[in-house]
């Protein structure tokens, strides 16, 4: 009974996401293909037990993100749309720090190595989970950060563009001609009191020349990643349909704004089939899903299974 009840809290906390089109038979229904590290379905149910993580959890925002939104009127907003709370269910630690939303990289660093100060004992070892520029900051964090007394024991990167993106490019680069005007954005953001500087440092060459060299990995952290593939153009009104062709055109397949190569860090997990950027962090169209649900189209993906399973494999490392 106490099972059955753990798993309906962690159920009720999950939106299911956007199911692969691809037919699935039972030959290749496993967690991942091992001759190309296609993550399928492993992830589309949330099991009765996971283990729990030693050390706490950090889960680092990307570009634009935040902990919490708080809205006049509306509902709040999570970033971690139930993922923090199925991981509390199972008792684990869990730290979601907030960091400037489009500054450098060195200076979102900054901002989690105080979050994180001010939420562990000095010399806490932490398991660092980050969904897109949060890995950036981390492993800036990890290698470059100087004064903190922070202690990672493990990095996972999810969809982190760890070699830039071709649609910073197209925003960035002088002979670009992209479809936003860069300097009336940066006008923006200058007035809302956003800094500006993210852009630049997440183009491909910025990455190449400047912070993968400077950036090395620390010996004594364990680092994990995952990358995403939408197996296909975007439907018309997508919200990835522009940038996935971009980024489809130069590295092959993507997830609307970080392509599989540009995730792959350390030790790959594998590519999570049929997702976009969004739904790895629970962001799905529940319409998207409920029509294709009306087709038949299993269920392959559940972002809160997927982030529990993380923390299980963590658990597993003696992490």
């Amino acid at each position: 009974m106490r099972r059955l009840l753990r798993r309906s809290a962690y159920a009720a906390l999950a939106i299911p996401s956007q199911p692969t089109i691809r037919s699935i038979s039972s030959s290749c229904a496993r967690l991942k293909d091992p001759r190309t590290g296609q993550i399928v379905n492993d992830f589309a149910h949330l099991r009765d037990t996971y283990a729990t993580p030693k050390h706490p959890l950090v889960l680092a925002h990307g570009l634009f993100g935040f902990a919490e939104l708080r809205l006049p009127v509306l509902p709040t907003i999570y970033y971690w749309h139930g993922i923090r709370e199925a991981l509390l269910a199972n008792k684990a630690t869990v730290i979601t720090p907030s960091v400037p939303p489009s500054s450098a990289i060195s200076h979102r660093a900054e901002h989690l190595a105080a979050h994180i100060q001010r939420s562990v004992p000095p010399g806490t070892p932490v398991n660092i989970l980050a969904h897109s520029m949060g890995g950036l900051d981390s492993r800036y964090l990890i290698s470059r950060l100087k004064g903190h007394n922070v202690k990672i024991a493990s990095l996972t990167t999810i969809a982190t563009p760890h070699r830039g993106s071709p649609v910073a490019d197209l925003l960035v680069e002088p002979d670009a001609a992209g479809p936003i005007h860069l300097p009336r954005l940066y006008g923006v953001l200058s007035r809302l009191g956003l800094g500006t500087e993210a852009f630049e440092q997440l183009t491909t060459r910025y990455m190449r020349e400047q912070f993968n060299p400077q950036t090395p990995d620390a010996a004594d952290v364990r680092y994990f990643s995952y990358g995403a593939d939408m197996m296909g153009p975007p439907g018309l009104f997508n919200t990835f349909r522009y940038s996935f062709g971009v980024i489809n055109k130069v590295e092959g397949p993507n997830d609307g704004l970080v392509s599989v190569e540009s995730s792959r860090w350390g030790e790959y997990q594998g590519t999570l089939m049929g997702m976009n950027h969004l739904d790895l962090i629970n962001w799905q169209n529940r319409l998207r899903w409920a029509v294709r649900g009306w087709m038949g189209m299993a269920k392959t993906f559940n972002a809160v299974a997927f982030y529990m399973g993380i923390a299980d494999m963590l658990a597993k490392e003696g992490l």
